[in-house]
């Protein structure tokens, strides 16, 4: 093994979806007043809401129809730009390199439809700077030295069952020893030497050259799956030398020795180690194959895309009728936003027929057996019916879970959903969620687990209550039984880092926070971002990497914003909490039984005690109507 270290002298000083019509939108009703815009069909609002100025743009425009809940801006892209014209250089690269020249502009429309028309302009805005501004990670930010400053924690590898290496991480823990290329030496060629790991986070950890003690001098941390890093004994069957750091080189006249005795019982990378990571990052979807992707400018519909490229298992999916290739959008290849094409005809969900009739030359569609498959339910017996009342993430603002109706129950468990008091007229801003999505929740689960439900848009009884509003408005909640109960063991806890896609702007890869965990449900965070940008995001879903991700793919990824432009956000946000605090919760949370005394109205409830911000990954806690 140690032979390899002899050989240097002592003395060194250092199928085609023509076929597929869209279904039909059913006409606005003749009462309300219209407006048109690009094409998009919009009613006036009440009137009644007030006026707002964005802060950004200067555009006027119904108070309701402005972004994010303090109601500062416009929409997403004057949001952010303020933000970032408040930041350094380095925070600016997070969008796309400098603030937006053309602010999005506010019509007098419905709530949910403003922000859809806002998010669609914004997205156009990035699609026509792709070809000149590509998302690059700010020059000099270290994994490494964000953690050691702040003795951080990562999420570990083995929480990324989607991720390279996520399933056969093994034990790979500090303490395990492996041979580095020996940086401390003046040799004219390549030299190694063996280190321990001190500290993991992800993929990347903490090493430190054998030989030096408690000596952290010469640390450094490297990715475990680079090319750079071997098991012991690597060096002895390759014939690379083993020579010891100049640093250290005096403290022992026998380094073989010195070597055999402290890696006897010492843990070691597999052999097959570099041959496992390298399987792991091959990925089965490959360029030009067509997929349907859910219409980022109208959630209720799926279209034709094409695979532009693969990186890491995320897909840059390119519109089939987009001849300049910009119209994008990025997504992991489990996404559950992506499907085999012919999948919206079989389950009954919208589509929008292409204007291309036939394939291009060398486009084929991809095999059905490559998307994430959910799981089979049985809608024979009780299941979802159209009107039934649930809670919901809404997918144009993730940071909130809201009151929602199922508006239509498709094929295959797959159900059609939309957040009440901000649905369009007809319907367009419907999203679709399977039965066993852990993105919809039965009527309660924010009670009980202490998280802010958002009520419906100009509900005026507040603080909101379920039972009430079930009998105002006639209907009932989604039995609790039909919901996806199950909680995997997920290892992550409070407080963990870890790489997150900002799943508004998905071409981002960001720096974020484990900041609550309920059941299976995280709460992300964006380092150096106000916390209204936060996500919730199941404990399994394929836009959340390890530590050391991007840099292992070779995709960009974005630092967080600077400490001083942290203390200059705190003031602000702590108004807006305040803010948020007054309008959205104003109401103390109650008790389990303070529920049952004072909602029930004499219907027999059982209660299963919820545990916020819990970090056990134990079943999840629910109310559940008993059976006459």
């Amino acid at each position: 093994m140690f032979d390899g270290y002899d050989s240097c002298s002592e003395d060194t000083s250092s199928s085609s979806s023509s076929d597929e019509s869209e279904e039909e939108v059913a006409p606005l009703p003749s009462s309300l007043p219209i407006i048109k815009n690009n094409g998009q069909v919009y009613t006036y609002p009440d009137g009644k809401s007030g006026m707002a100025t964005c802060e950004m743009c200067g555009m006027v425009g119904v108070r309701d129809a402005f972004y994010s809940k303090t109601k500062r801006f416009c929409s997403v892209s004057c949001s952010r730009s303020y933000s970032s014209n408040s930041k350094k250089a380095s925070i600016l690269a997070r969008l796309q390199g400098k603030p937006p020249t053309k602010k999005a502009k506010v019509l007098q429309k419905q709530p949910l439809v403003a922000k859809l028309a806002a998010y669609a302009q914004y997205q156009a805005t990035l699609q026509n700077q792709a070809k000149t501004k590509a998302a690059v990670p700010v020059e000099g930010f270290s994994w490494g030295n964000y953690i050691n400053s702040n003795s951080f924690t990562a999420a570990p590898v083995t929480c990324f069952k989607h991720a390279p290496m996520g399933t056969c991480w093994g034990d790979i823990s500090e303490g395990v020893r492996v041979e580095v290329p020996n940086t401390d030496c003046s040799l004219p060629t390549k030299v190694f030497w063996i280190a321990g790991i001190v500290k993991l986070a992800g993929y990347n950890a903490l090493l430190r050259y054998e030989g030096f003690e408690n000596d952290s001098s010469l640390d450094f941390w490297c990715n475990v799956c680079g090319s750079d890093i071997h098991p012991v004994g690597w060096c002895a069957t390759s014939g690379k030398p083993l020579v010891p750091p100049r640093t250290i080189q005096h403290k022992y006249t026998n380094w073989k020795a010195f070597l055999v005795k402290r890696l006897t019982g010492a843990k070691t990378l597999p052999p097959d180690f570099s041959q496992k990571v390298s399987e792991s990052m091959q990925y089965p979807f490959k360029t030009s194959m067509r997929v349907e992707v859910v219409d980022k400018t109208h959630l209720c519909r799926t279209r034709v895309a094409v695979v532009e490229c693969v990186i890491g298992g995320r897909l840059r999916l390119v519109n089939e009728e987009s001849d300049d290739k910009t119209d994008d959008f990025w997504c992991h290849m489990y996404s559950p936003l992506i499907h085999h094409i012919g999948w919206s005809r079989s389950i009954g969900h919208r589509f929008k027929r292409s204007d291309i009739t036939k394939k291009q030359d060398g486009h084929f569609d991809a095999p059905p057996h490559l998307f994430m498959k959910v799981k089979e339910v049985d809608a024979a017996g009780e299941w979802f019916k159209e009107g039934m009342k649930l809670e919901a993430i809404d997918p144009l603002n993730l940071s909130a879970i809201c009151v929602a109706t199922i508006r239509k129950v498709l094929a295959d468990g797959y159900l059609m959903i939309g957040i009440d008091g901000s649905e369009a007229a007809d319907g367009s801003d419907w999203f679709c969620y399977h039965a066993t999505s852990p993105s919809i929740f039965p009527v309660g689960f924010c009670e009980i687990n202490m998280i802010e439900l958002t009520p419906p848009r100009g509900y005026a009884k507040l603080p909101f209550k379920w039972f009430d509003y079930l009998r105002e408005t006639d209907s009932i909640a989604a039995p609790v039984k039909l919901f996806n109960k199950e909680v995997p063991n997920h290892g992550f806890h409070v407080g963990m880092k870890l790489e997150a896609v900002d799943l508004m702007e998905p071409r981002l890869v960001c720096v974020a926070t484990v900041t609550r965990i309920i059941h299976r449900l995280l709460r992300i965070h964006f380092d150096g971002w106000e916390d209204e940008y936060d996500q919730w995001v199941d404990c399994e879903s394929p836009d959340l990497y390890p530590v050391g991700w991007c840099q292992l793919t070779g995709y960009p990824l974005q630092p967080p914003a600077p400490q001083s432009s942290r203390d200059s956000q705190s003031s602000s946000s702590k108004q807006k909490k305040k803010a948020k605090s007054q309008q959205y919760k104003g109401h103390k949370k109650m008790t389990s039984l303070q529920l049952k005394e004072e909602l029930l109205d004499g219907e027999e409830y059982s209660f299963l005690q919820g545990a916020s911000d819990q970090e056990s990954n134990g079943s999840a806690s629910y109310y559940i109507k008993q059976e006459p």
